[in-house]
């Protein structure tokens, strides 16, 4: 609803139709649009696991917000029925203000880092201590930064997720192209299938989504 192409039924219906079992509906917003988006959101994500047999979740990304508002967004993003909470992180192809990350992985409310660009350690020892997920990203641009991230996680123990960051239908990763961006990033096979099964499935797990499983 803010930079895609699709609305959120029919993001979720290409995914079902591409053999996904799960997606997360994370749109762009800020403290303003919160209520409304994660409304229309929750609303489309409700008709999809009734008919799609889809685990369609409600969800928001927190958007170029100044640092000390992220918590409190996200918090009230909660509050309004998001499901998951991702901040934009401090990608190094956009202007996104310092601090961002740690005010991220330090907020009980996040659950996932997206696209966290030049992370620092402590922002990434904070995400492991937090259990906050930080993204391996698919999106052209927000890449750049994912070897360097994946380096931190080793060194820590942060989890990583693998994001697609959809905008559109054709953004949807298949099982291959995910296992090469993770080989790209520096990834060993050891660890494929924990950032693409056992991480998703411990996200899922957690008391907030638990029952749409």
């Amino acid at each position: 609803m803010s930079d895609g192409s699709l609305s959120p039924i029919e993001l979720i219906r290409r995914a079902a139709e591409k053999g996904y079992s799960a997606i997360a509906l994370t749109d762009h917003v800020g403290l303003g649009s919160l209520e409304r988006v994660i409304h229309e959101v929750s609303q489309d994500c409700l008709v999809a696991r009734e008919h799609w047999g889809i685990i369609a979740i409600p969800g928001v990304e927190l958007t170029h917000l100044p640092p000390r508002a992220i918590a409190g967004a996200a918090k009230r993003a909660k509050e309004l029925g998001a499901q998951i909470v991702v901040v934009h992180g401090e990608t190094i192809v956009e202007p996104v203000e310092k601090g961002t990350n740690l005010a991220a992985v330090q907020s009980p409310d996040v659950d996932i880092l997206a696209h966290p660009g030049l992370l620092s350690s402590e922002e990434a020892q904070s995400a492991a201590t937090n259990r906050v997920f930080v993204e391996i990203s698919a999106r052209k641009g927000h890449c750049l930064a994912n070897g360097h991230v994946a380096r931190l996680a080793k060194i820590t123990g942060a989890k990583l997720l693998l994001g697609s960051d959809a905008h559109d239908s054709w953004d949807l990763v298949t099982p291959s192209l995910a296992i090469d961006i993770l080989r790209g990033s520096g990834l060993e096979e050891k660890e494929l299938q924990q950032i693409l099964t056992a991480h998703p499935l411990e996200l899922l797990s957690r008391p907030a989504l638990s029952h749409l499983v």
